[in-house]
């Protein structure tokens, strides 16, 4: 029996047919991006820009994305769709809080809310750009509320004829809106009763 060859260490990997990659300059070129992003907005960003704060070369940046857009959609999806399933609690309201408390998570971050707003805003300018994002974050995401009200319609907790569009969109609207675009500070019990003020208009 022949036997399995070893992985390489995580901090050298070679990308299929391409080079060597070292991990601990990809988190680096990665943690520049978020940084310059944040400080510049996606229109001024730039390749070089990113490179110098990373202290790493441009080609280093091209060895693993070919372009801006590229790097940001694969950088970004991997932020915002890598992060943990809400889980399934067995209870409408459980399973609501656990999906706010993980937006209320992605968006609590002083980079994210400077983030998320401007590439929002891009997208309205960069077709492209918004498709792609649309495609790798958004979808996902979406997708993965749609399950949960999937499940609480499953358990009769919701009628089978909810109009899921609204719905969808109810879940996290108004989240967004306080914390993203108000950036208004949110007190201890407030997914708590964001929870129950949704659950009751989607019933609705």
């Amino acid at each position: 029996m022949t036997s399995t060859p070893a992985q390489p260490p995580a901090s050298v990997r070679r990308a299929p047919g391409g080079p060597v990659l070292q991990d601990s300059v990809t988190e680096a070129i990665a943690t520049a991006f978020f940084e310059e992003l944040a400080s510049t907005g996606y229109a001024r960003l730039s390749l070089e820009a990113v490179a110098k704060r990373a202290r790493a070369g441009k080609a280093a940046i091209y060895r693993r994305w070919p372009s801006k857009r590229e790097m940001t959609v694969a950088l970004v999806t991997a932020v915002a769709v890598a992060a943990p399933h809400p889980a399934d609690t067995g209870m409408r309201r459980g399973d609501v809080l656990m999906f706010l408390t993980e937006v209320a998570d992605a968006l609590l971050p002083p980079l994210a809310y400077r983030i998320v707003p401007d590439l929002l805003a891009e997208g309205a300018r960069n077709p492209e750009l918004r498709r792609a994002l649309f495609e790798a974050v958004r979808d996902p995401r979406r997708g993965r509320a749609a399950r949960m009200l999937d499940r609480a319609v499953e358990r009769g907790e919701l009628p089978a004829d909810i109009d899921c569009e609204p719905a969808l969109d109810l879940l996290v609207g108004p989240l967004y809106w306080r914390l993203a675009v108000l950036r208004t500070p949110t007190a201890p019990d407030h997914l708590d009763r964001l929870t129950d003020t949704l659950i009751a208009a989607i019933a609705a």
